[in-house]
This record gives structure tokens, C-alpha cells and sequence, in this order.
């Protein structure tokens, strides 16, 4: 089995060194970035300084740790035009910290030096977005750049009067319109800190511990490996933000295992895909979208957690459902369970890792303190267990703690830190050119322009603007990663959506709207032809990582359903009254029985739809019961809707009857002809 780094590092082609020069330059400043992303959260620094110190090691680090190509030879050594990339990025980043009095004295009449530079670090920035996060990024920046400057030329529906180069340079690089706009601004403000405590998490051992958790409770039952694959991949989803860094670490785990119970190659890697890309709609990270949410809305971040968590929850038991059923089609057994690890000593085991975590939420939730406050706070915490928890094991044995407890606990801080400034290369590049898309949609207003080209399509049709806004989004997220695809979907057509809604009689809060684009985005991950997820799992179970990623895409089918129910049925989101004169103004449920009740009609909802999608439940199911449960999907999941055009049901919990006895006719069916048999 290979080791997890090694595997993960070869699929996103990055540089190993494990000693010499390039491996004490490339630690130093990760480990000072991190540093300084804590000292401006304990002693706040202008947010534009911050913005761009924290893209200026992040550019450095981008050409240090990524060659441009991904071949052997490149992937050994850092060549000389690879550091002069690195200075030259992060002198352009480094920048507007450099000469903020003076560029902020200067707008309106920057000097040549400032476009300049401006320029030069704008075409910095993209070949290491290319580097880092693909080809794909960069070109969709490259593309809305090209309109800006040449929009004039273009046909009547989308042109414009054309940008100049000196104020296309100032909106993008010399004001917070563009690369430092606010997208990199939560990148540097709160995704790094999510990112760095997901590290040390993991560093510390969480990781593996929520592994062998999974796997001690779930491993006995039908289909065990795969069930624990997907639990397990739901708790390292709190810690990660990567889909593939999802399906190395429980993948490498639980595939094999899948494999010898009796999955085929290409299921057991789908499941572990389906798995770890709903990593990402996980609170409280959620590959940083949230945060993202919450700064375009004017939400606190707790709001846009709260609203995730009742659909990211029933779409991880949708799945568990799904492998249920593969499990009994297959007639598959669970492991053995004298093979399995105790179930109690297990859970204590690991029971401190679970303290920060727990403290983040009630900080979060509870005490409902910024994001950036309750990160800060919960690292301190952690770092504090990472330092305490070897000489702590030593005493419990009744051993006296060597020097060493001590040591390699603030190693594993050490190098904690070192990977969260890694792991956070990637994010901050892409915020960063995603910030070239939002700053072309203000310079131009293409905004508009998209509207009245998705209004002819749709003929105002809202289905059909949803129908479209999912195609754009998996098409661009086959090649973008999951937050830049969100910025950039979510900037153009989120405000139609909502508009359009509105024209129809729909009153839609905008979080809706954008959590539906993130939702896309996500299942992108595992979209052929691009899929890296994908490609991850396929390389770990030696399958074809086309009918992989298919595969995992038909498994995340009922994650594609959410997003039109609680588009529709906004009590999904916890969201009990929306404001008709200011649909941002929201009222949430807080009972804690409608709640509960909520919940439990969306999982049956969910199970609803993947039985019909499956095929199966007691036993196989004819077309008929796979109508029936067709049927009951709606009545669960959109009770407001179905009133809607059958009115004489009267209320929503005739619906969910109805649902219910939907279930229960097709329980009592399937019951009496396995009996029969």
C-alpha cells in the first residue's frame, strides 16, 4: 500500500524534497506563513496588507513546490527560472503592501511603475494558477480578460465599450475589485486558519483514528468496509477541504478492504469518490466555500453552516443508503468481527481529538463568535493536546514521559503548521484568479448581458435556469477546483437565478441560490473526463478511473437532487420566513422538534429517491414500485411545491402521509414476496 503523502503529492505533481536547501527554503516559509496568518488574526492589520503578504507567499511557495510540467526530471530539482518566478511573484503580491500609502494617494493616477508591475505580476499569477490548480483556471480568466480589453469588437448582444490596459491593470490589481478582492480576503482572513487546525488535525492523528472509529463500528455490517469508507470520509471531510486529499486517506484504508469483502474494483473506488467528494459539503469547512458564502451575503459565517448542515448530513446517509443496497444486491457479507478493533477502546483511544473539535462548534454555535475568532482559539486548544498527548499517554500507562514525548509533540506542531501553509497553496491562487472573474463581471456588467441570454434560452422558465446553472457549473468544474468554480459560477448566475425566481412567483433567499452552485461545483470532482478524485481512487484500486468516475457520478446522483429541493422548499436550510421586501432579511427555525422533524422526513426523502434510482430495497424492485417511490420523493422533499398544483391535499403533513404510506405499502409488497420465494 503506498504511503498517503507520496501518493497524494504524485497526483497533484508536486515537489518532494525531504533534505537540502530547497527543502529548508520551502519549510521556512510555510512555517513563517502560517506565523503571520496568526499574528493578524490576534493583532489586526489592514486587510489589504494581509491580502497581499498572505498571495505573496503563496506565489512563492507556488513555484518552489509545483515545476511547470509534470515530468521526473522537474519534479527532483527547482530551476533557476523557477526562482526567479518566486522572487518576481511575490515582490508583484507583495506590492500593495509595500506602497499602500502610496498607491492609495495615487488612485486615479497611478504611475506607469504600477501598471507595470501590475501587469507583469497579473501574468505571474496565472501560469502559477496553471501550476497549481491546472490549465483550466487561468484560461477562464484569460477568456473574461479578453472581453474586457476587446468587448468592442464583439457581437451587439455582448459587447461594450472596451477596457483600456492601464484600467483594466487598475481594477484588477491596484484596487480590492479584482485579485484582492474579497474572495482572496476570506482566503487570508478565515479559510487559512480552517485549513491549518483540518493539518494539525491531522498531523496529530485524527485522521486515522476517524478511520479505525468507522471501521470498528460499521466493519460487521453488510457491506462494513464501505459503510465505514463513507463515515469515515464524512469526519475527515470536517478536517479537509479536498476531495482527493479525501479519498487518499481513507482510500488507501478502506478500498482494499471493499475489494476482499467482495465490491468490484470499480464500485469500491466509486463509493470511496462519492464519499470523499461530499467531504466538501461538510461543515465546518466545506472545501471554504462558506466562508465565501457568508462574505458575498453578509451572513455570519454560523448562519451558512446552519443552513448547509441538515442537506450535507442527509446526502452522506443518501449514500450510506446507496451502499446498503449494493450491498444486498451483491450478497455481500461483513468483515469478520473478531477482526475488527474494540469498539469502546477504540472510540477512547482518540476521544481528545474530538475536543477541539467540539470546542470549535460551541464557539461557532453557541457562542456564535466570528469564524476567525473560534479557529484562532480552537488551533490553541489543538496545539495545546498535540504538546500534552504523548507525555499524557506515558503517565496513563504509569510510565515516566522521556524528553522525547515532549519533543515530537511540538514537531508534529511544527510540521502541522508547515502543511496547513502547503495545503493552503491552492486556495489562495485560486480565490486569487477567481477575483479576476468577479472583477470583470463589475468592469463590464456582463452580468446583465447573461441575464437576458439565460432569459431567451429559458423563456423564463426557473426549472430550466436551474437545469442550465448545473450544466455550467459541472462543465466548469471538471477543471477548476471546487471554490473557484463556486466564485465564478456563483458571481454570474446566482443573481439571475434569484431574479428569475422572483419573476416567477418564487421568493428565494440568495443562499439558496448560491449553495446550489457550490453543490454542482462539487460533483464536478468526479465528472469525466477530468475527475481527479476519480483518478486517485482508480489508482489505489487498479480500475478504470472512466467508469470510476461514472460510476461514482451515478452514486452522487441523489446529491444532484438536493439542490433543486431546498431551492424550492427553503425550510431544508432551516429557513422559515423570508423578508418580501428584502429576501436577504431571514428568519430560521429554531424548535428543536420541527427540526428533528425536518430531518428525518428529508432522509426518508433521500432514501426514497435512491431506491427508485437503484432499483432496490427489501429486494429488487419492479417499475412499478420504483414509480411508487418516484412518487413519494416530492412528498417528502417538497411538500410546498406538490400543494401548489394539488391544493386539495390541504397541508404538508398530508404529504408526508402520503409518503409514508407510500413506504409502507411497498414494505408490506416486497415483504410478502420475499416470503413467498
Amino acid at each position: 500500500m503506498q504511503n498517503q503523502d507520496e501518493l497524494l503529492l504524485k497526483l497533484e505533481g508536486q515537489r518532494n524534497f525531504e533534505s537540502g536547501f530547497n527543502y529548508y527554503l520551502i519549510t521556512a516559509l510555510a512555517f513563517f506563513w502560517t506565523l503571520f496568518q496568526l499574528y493578524v488574526s490576534y493583532y489586526p492589520v489592514n486587510s489589504t496588507i494581509v491580502r497581499s503578504i498572505h498571495l505573496a507567499f503563496a506565489a512563492a511557495l507556488a513555484f518552489l513546490i509545483y515545476p511547470s510540467q509534470k515530468k521526473e526530471n522537474l519534479l527532483k530539482k527547482v530551476t533557476v527560472f523557477d526562482y526567479l518566478l518566486a522572487i518576481a511573484g511575490a515582490f508583484g503580491a507583495a506590492y500593495i503592501a509595500i506602497d499602500y500609502t502610496g498607491i492609495s494617494n495615487r488612485v486615479g493616477d497611478f504611475l506607469l511603475r504600477d501598471i507595470a508591475i501590475g501587469a507583469l505580476f497579473t501574468v505571474i499569477l496565472l501560469e502559477a494558477g496553471r501550476r497549481v490548480i491546472g490549465a483550466a483556471l487561468s484560461i477562464v480568466a484569460i477568456v473574461f480578460l479578453a472581453y474586457d480589453k476587446f468587448g468592442q469588437y464583439l457581437p451587439d448582444l455582448i459587447s461594450h465599450k472596451g477596457a483600456s490596459i492601464t484600467k483594466l491593470v487598475s481594477q484588477m490589481y491596484l484596487t480590492t475589485e479584482g485579485i484582492f478582492g474579497v474572495p482572496l480576503g476570506v482566503s487570508a482572513g478565515f479559510v487559512f486558519l480552517f485549513v491549518l487546525f483540518g493539518s494539525l488535525l491531522e498531523r496529530a492523528g485524527a485522521g486515522e483514528y476517524f478511520i479505525k472509529l468507522a471501521y470498528a463500528f460499521l466493519g460487521k455490517y453488510s457491506g462494513g468496509p464501505a459503510k465505514a469508507s463513507v463515515v469515515a470520509s464524512g469526519l475527515t471531510g470536517v478536517i479537509s477541504g479536498s476531495s482527493t486529499a479525501n479519498v487518499v486517506t481513507t482510500g488507501v484504508f478502506t478500498i482494499p478492504l471493499m475489494k476482499r469483502l467482495g465490491f468490484p474494483a470499480e464500485k469500491a473506488a466509486s463509493v470511496e469518490v462519492a464519499a470523499s467528494t461530499n467531504g466538501q459539503l461538510m461543515p465546518p469547512v466545506m472545501g471554504a466555500a462558506a466562508f465565501i458564502i457568508a462574505e458575498f451575503l453578509g451572513l455570519s459565517y454560523t448562519d451558512v453552516v446552519i443552513s448547509a448542515a441538515i442537506p450535507a448530513i442527509v446526502s452522506y446517509l443518501g449514500l450510506l443508503y446507496i451502499v446498503h443496497l449494493e450491498s444486498k444486491k451483491l450478497g455481500l457479507k461483513g468483515e469478520d468481527p473478531s477482526k475488527l478493533p474494540p469498539k469502546l477502546k477504540t472510540f477512547l483511544s482518540g476521544l481528545h481529538y474530538l475536543i477541539p473539535v467540539i470546542y470549535l462548534m460551541y464557539v461557532l454555535i453557541v457562542l456564535r463568535q466570528s469564524a476567525q475568532s473560534a479557529a484562532f482559539s480552537a488551533i490553541w486548544v489543538l496545539m495545546l493536546i498535540m504538546a500534552l498527548q504523548k507525555p499524557l499517554a506515558a503517565l496513563v500507562k504509569k510510565q515516566k514521559p522521556q524528553i522525547k514525548d515532549f519533543t515530537e509533540g511540538f514537531s508534529d506542531i511544527f510540521h502541522g503548521m508547515v502543511n496547513g501553509a502547503k495545503n493552503m497553496v491552492p486556495i489562495a491562487l485560486a480565490t486569487a484568479i477567481a477575483g479576476i472573474v468577479v472583477g470583470s463581471i463589475t468592469l463590464t456588467g456582463i452580468g446583465q448581458v447573461l441575464l437576458d441570454v439565460i432569459d431567451s434560452l429559458s423563456h423564463g422558465n426557473i426549472l430550466i435556469v436551474l437545469l442550465l446553472t448545473a450544466l455550467i457549473s459541472l462543465i466548469l468544474g471538471m477543471g477548476l477546483p471546487t471554490t473557484a468554480n463556486y466564485i465564478v459560477v456563483a458571481s454570474l448566475t446566482a443573481p439571475i437565478m434569484i431574479q428569475l425566481a422572483g419573476d416567477n412567483g418564487y421568493l428565494i433567499p440568495a443562499i439558496a441560490a448560491h449553495l446550489f452552485v457550490f453543490y454542482f461545483g462539487i460533483l464536478a470532482d468526479d465528472t469525466p473526463p477530468v475527475g481527479i478524485a476519480a483518478y486517485a481512487a482508480a489508482g489505489i484500486a487498479k480500475s478504470d478511473p472512466v467508469k470510476t468516475g461514472l460510476q461514482g457520478f451515478a452514486y452522487d446522483i441523489r446529491t444532484a437532487i438536493l439542490p433543486f429541493m431546498f431551492f424550492f422548499n427553503t425550510q431544508l436550510l432551516l429557513i422559515d420566513k423570508i423578508d418580501p421586501s428584502d429576501a436577504s432579511k431571514l428568519t430560521f427555525i429554531t424548535n428543536p422538534l420541527e427540526i428533528a422533524v425536518i430531518f428525518l422526513i428529508s432522509m426518508l426523502g433521500m432514501f426514497s429517491f435512491s431506491s427508485a434510482i437503484q432499483g432496490y430495497f427489501i429486494k429488487q424492485c419492479n417499475l412499478l414500485e420504483r414509480f411508487l417511490f418516484l412518487i413519494a420523493t416530492p412528498l417528502f422533499f417538497i411538500p410546498n411545491i406538490v400543494l401548489k398544483y394539488i391544493p386539495a391535499l390541504e397541508s404538508k403533513y398530508i404529504c408526508y402521509t402520503i409518503g409514508l404510506a407510500i413506504w409502507t405499502i411497498v414494505y408490506i409488497w416486497q415483504k410478502n414476496k420475499k416470503l413467498s420465494t
